[in-house]
């Protein structure tokens, strides 16, 4: 599992929400082992922004407030997209498969125990995963 968090870059409120409502949300639900990556979105419309002259730091969150805010909320990683320019897209879903997988690898696999594809719990080899909690998705997407 992977937590990807994002943003609108010309929408500061955006941002904030992450640090005062969705990280602490996505923690309470999913813990702190599974990685979060702060997800920059729309940066085609900075740059454009930037491009003509009228950019502001209060319409816009640059960079490295990005990275300062992803640091912050002990994120494994900031990345900046842009969907209409195709733009940082393939890096992101690169790097969210990797977390996953080495957070998988690393014992972490998800929300409580680790259960292998018979629903198994994997620590105690064998024991069986409730009923009740075989076809619960421990997934979480905040936008």
């Amino acid at each position: 599992h992977v937590i990807l968090i994002a943003f609108a870059v010309d929408s500061p409120d955006s941002l904030d929400n992450v640090t005062q409502k969705w990280i602490e949300e996505v923690r309470s639900i999913c813990g702190k082992a599974i990685p979060v990556l702060l997800v920059a979105c729309k940066t085609d419309l900075r740059n454009k922004a930037l491009a003509n002259g009228s950019f502001s730091s209060d319409r816009y969150i640059d960079k490295a407030t990005g990275e300062r805010v992803a640091t912050s909320i002990g994120a494994r990683g900031y990345f900046e997209t842009s969907a209409l320019l195709s733009q940082g897209v393939d890096n992101l879903f690169e790097s969210a498969t990797r977390s996953a997988v080495l957070t998988r690898d690393q014992g972490h696999g998800g929300v409580g125990a680790a259960y292998d594809r018979d629903g198994n719990d994997s620590k105690t080899h064998g024991g069986r995963r409730k009923e009740k909690e075989k076809d619960v998705s421990k997934c979480c997407v905040v936008m």
